[in-house]
C-alpha cells in the first residue's frame, strides 16, 4: 500500500517543482506567476508531507485527490510557461486573460484543500496537533459534487488508522449510511469498507465489533457484494466469532450470516465449509435441550437427552428393518425409562428414546434422587452450584462453541441468540441438500421441535421457517427425505408432533410454514398415519384465502399420483369431510384459491371415482362447470387432469340432477 501511494505521489510532486522553477523565470504577468507560485511550493509541501505518511494515507481518495491535482498543476505549467516568452513580439501577442489565472489559482487552492483533508483523515491520532496546513478544513473542495463519498471515505480512514472507540464509531456511521440507502452499500463497497470492517470484527471490542458485524449484514444486498465479502475472508472470521466470540456479538453475526446466505444462495457452501452449521446448531441447542439434562439415563457419565438419541438413532434403523414395533407405537411410561443405561440393540432402547423426545417437548420431568434433595433455593442458581451430576450432562452434551460465560448472559440475549441462530439456518438450508442433510444429522431437528413450543415469538417463527425449508428439500431429495424424515426417527416425529399441534391450533403466524412444511413431508407418512389430513382439511373451511390455498396444496401433495398412498390418502380427505369444503371453495373462492382446489379435487375424483360421498357433493357438475370457465382450463395442470377426471366420474356416476350455471 505505502509504496503504491508513493508512486501516485511522485508525479505531482516533479510537477509541482517543475511549476516554481518555471514561475520564477516568467517575464510577464510577475505578480500573478509569484501568487501562483506561492500555491504551488505549499502544495508542494503538503504533497511531501503526504508522501512521508503513505503508510497511513487512504489509496481510494488519494488516487482521486492526486488526479485532480495533476491537472490543476498541469494547468499552472502551461501558464507560467507562456508568461517565460521571450522576445518583444511573443510577449506583445501572448494573450492570457485574466480570468485563467483566477481559475487556476481557485484550482491550486481546491488541492491544497483536498490534500489537507486527506492528511487529517488519514492520521486521525495527530488531529489535535497545531499545524496551520492541516488543521480541520470540513469537507474538502473534492466534496462538491459529492458529499456523501467524502463522508464515507472519512469513515472508511477512520477504521484503518483511528483508536477502537474511533474505529467503533466510524462503523456505527456506516451502519447508518448502508441502512438509508442501496447506493450508499454500494459506495462502502467499492470504496474498501469491507476490510477494516472485518479488521475490527477481529481486533475490536464489544460495541464496535456489533456495529461492525451490523454493517456487514447490511452491505450484503445483492450477490455481488456477497461474493465480495466471501473473498476478504467473512467466512472464516464469523466462523471464529461463533466459537469463541461473547453471545451479543454472535447474534449479530449470526444475524449477518442470515442476510449474506438470503441474499447470495451461493455462499451457503462456504459457511458450510467453515463449520458454521454445527456452530449454529450447537448455539440453537444451548439450553434448548440441555438443560433437560433430568431426562438423561441415570449414569455414572450423566448422559444428556441427545447424547441419548443420537446414540441410539443406529438402533432405531435395526430395529425398523427387523420389522420391530416403531416407537410411535410405545406407551411405556416415563418412569421406566430412567432406571438403566441404554442397551444396544433392544427394543426397549426405541421406546425409551421416544419417551425422552416426547418428555422433552411436553415439559415433564421426572428429576433424579439428587435432584430432588437439592434445595428449592439453589434451584435458579448459577451452573457453577448446580449438582454434580447436572454439571456433567451439560459438559458432555454440549459441543462446538465455548460455553464459558454464556450461563451468566441475560434471557433476552439468549433468546436473541437462538432466534438468530434459527434464522442463519433457516436461509442456509434453503434449497441445499448437503447443509439439509447436515442440519438433520445433528441435533437441530430435537431443537426445532423444543422451540416451536417454548421458544420466544421470533424463535418460533425462524424455526418454522428453517423446517418449512428442510421439509421443501426433503420432498425433492429422497436420500434426504429416507434419512432425517423416517417415521421411526424420534427426532423427526418430535416437529412433526409440533407441527401437527400448531396446525389443529390455527391462530398463529406459524400457521402457512407449519402447513407447507407437512404437506413437503407428504411421502412420509404412512396410510395408518390418521391425524394428519383432519386438520388440514378444516384449513379448507371459513379460512383467509391463504391458508386455504396452503392447506389445498399441502391436500394435494398427499393426493398426487407422484405420493405412492394416493388413494388411502384421498379417501382420507373424503371422509374428513373435504369434499363439500372444495367443492365450496371451487365456486366461491379467490381465483388463486379456485385453482388450487380445482386440481386437488381433480386428484380426488380420479383416485376415489366411486366414492359416495363425491357423488353426494356432486363433483362431477363442478368439474363440468370448472371446464367452462376459461381462467381454470387454461392453467397447465388442470388442462391435463379436469378431462381425465371427468371421464372417471362419468364412469361410476350419473349427472347430477341439479347443474350450477
Amino acid at each position: 500500500m505505502a509504496e503504491i501511494v508513493k508512486q501516485i505521489l511522485a508525479k505531482p510532486i516533479q510537477m509541482a517543482d517543475h511549476v516554481v522553477k518555471t514561475a520564477d523565470d516568467a517575464r510577464t504577468f510577475k505578480q500573478e506567476c509569484a501568487e501562483l507560485k506561492a500555491k504551488t511550493e505549499k502544495l508542494a509541501s503538503l504533497l511531501r508531507q503526504a508522501a512521508r505518511a503513505s503508510s497511513d494515507l487512504y489509496e481510494r481518495p488519494t488516487r482521486r485527490i492526486i488526479d485532480d491535482t495533476e491537472q490543476a498543476l498541469d494547468k499552472a505549467l502551461l501558464i507560467v510557461t507562456k508568461c517565460r516568452a521571450n522576445g518583444l513580439m511573443k510577449r506583445v501577442f501572448t494573450i492570457i486573460p485574466t480570468a485563467q489565472f483566477k481559475r487556476t489559482s481557485s484550482q491550486l487552492d481546491n488541492s491544497i484543500g483536498d490534500v489537507s483533508w486527506l492528511l487529517r483523515v488519514s492520521a486521525p491520532a495527530d488531529r489535535d496537533a497545531e499545524d496551520d496546513d492541516i488543521g480541520y478544513l470540513g469537507l474538502p473542495p473534492i466534496a462538491s459534487n459529492e458529499p456523501i463519498l467524502c463522508l464515507i471515505w472519512e469513515q472508511i480512514a477512520t477504521l484503518h488508522t483511528g483508536s477502537l472507540d474511533d474505529r467503533s464509531d466510524a462503523a456505527a456511521s456506516l451502519v447508518s449510511l448502508a441502512r438509508d440507502n442501496d447506493r450508499y452499500g454500494k459506495l462502502i463497497i467499492e470504496e474498501g469498507g469491507v476490510p477494516p470492517l472485518l479488521k475490527l470484527i477481529k481486533e475490536g471490542r464489544g460495541e464496535g465489533q456489533e456495529n461492525a458485524a451490523r454493517a456487514i449484514g447490511l452491505l450484503a444486498r445483492d450477490p455481488e457484494s456477497v461474493e465480495h465479502m466471501i473473498h476478504a475472508g467473512v467466512c472464516n472470521l464469523f466462523a471464529k466469532i461463533l466459537k469463541e466470540g461473547c453471545m451479543k456479538i454472535q447474534t449479530v453475526v449470526a444475524w449477518a450470516v442470515s442476510e449474506l446466505a438470503a441474499n447470495h444462495p451461493k455462499c451457503q457452501d462456504h459457511f458450510a465449509q467453515n463449520n458454521i452449521i454445527r456452530l449454529l446448531v450447537s448455539h440453537l441447542a444451548f439450553e434448548t435441550i440441555q438443560e433437560h439434562s433430568k431426562y438423561a439415563v441415570a449414569s455414572n457419565k450423566g448422559l444428556s437427552i441427545h447424547s441419548v438419541v443420537m446414540a441410539n438413532n443406529d438402533n432405531t434403523d435395526n430395529s425398523s428393518s427387523n420389522g420391530n414395533k416403531g416407537p410411535e407405537d410405545d406407551d411405556t411410561p416415563i418412569k421406566s425409562q430412567v432406571k438403566r443405561p441404554p442397551v444396544p440393540n433392544s427394543n426397549q432402547n426405541e421406546m425409551q428414546m421416544h419417551s425422552l423426545v416426547k418428555s422433552t417437548i411436553a415439559g415433564k420431568s421426572q428429576p433424579s434422587q439428587s435432584q430432588s434433595q437439592q434445595p428449592q433455593q439453589q434451584k435458579g442458581s448459577n451452573a457453577n452450584n448446580q449438582s454434580g451430576g447436572n454439571k456433567k450432562a451439560k459438559s458432555v452434551s454440549v459441543s462446538g462453541p465455548s460455553i464459558k460465560g454464556r450461563e451468566s448472559e441475560d434471557p433476552a440475549t439468549k433468546a436473541a441468540m437462538k432466534a438468530m441462530a434459527a434464522k442463519a439456518l433457516w436461509h442456509l438450508a434453503e434449497g441445499n441438500a448437503a447443509i439439509c442433510q447436515s442440519i438433520t444429522e445433528s441435533r437441530a431437528l430435537l431443537c426445532f421441535s423444543v422451540l416451536l413450543d417454548k421458544g420466544a415469538e421470533e424463535v418460533q417463527f425462524n424455526s418454522a421457517m428453517a423446517l418449512m425449508e428442510i421439509a421443501a428439500v426433503a420432498e425433492q431429495d429422497s436420500d434426504l427425505r429416507r434419512s432425517a424424515f423416517k417415521p421411526t426417527s424420534p427426532a423427526a416425529k418430535a416437529v412433526v408432533d409440533q407441527l401437527l399441534k400448531i396446525v389443529e391450533k390455527a391462530d398463529s403466524d406459524l400457521l402457512i410454514p407449519c402447513v407447507k412444511a407437512i404437506g413437503c413431508l407428504a411421502r412420509t407418512f404412512r396410510a395408518t398415519e390418521k391425524r394428519i389430513i383432519g386438520p388440514l382439511v378444516r384449513l379448507l373451511d371459513e379460512r383467509e384465502g391463504e391458508i386455504s390455498r396452503e392447506a389445498a396444496i399441502a391436500l394435494t401433495k398427499f393426493a398426487c399420483t407422484e405420493n405412492y398412498l394416493h388413494v388411502d390418502h384421498s379417501k382420507a380427505i373424503i371422509n374428513a369431510g373435504g369434499a363439500k369444503h372444495l367443492i365450496q371453495l371451487v365456486y366461491f373462492g379467490e381465483q388463486i384459491v379456485q385453482i388450487s382446489s380445482l386440481i386437488l379435487l381433480c386428484y380426488i375424483a380420479m383416485h376415489v371415482p366411486d366414492s359416495e360421498e363425491l357423488a353426494q357433493a356432486e363433483v362431477l357438475t363442478a368439474l363440468e362447470w370448472s371446464s367452462k370457465q376459461g381462467y381454470m382450463v387454461q392453467h397447465e395442470t388442470i388442462e391435463t387432469l379436469l378431462p381425465e377426471a371427468k371421464g372417471r366420474l362419468e364412469l361410476y356416476q350419473s349427472r347430477g340432477s341439479r347443474g350450477f350455471h
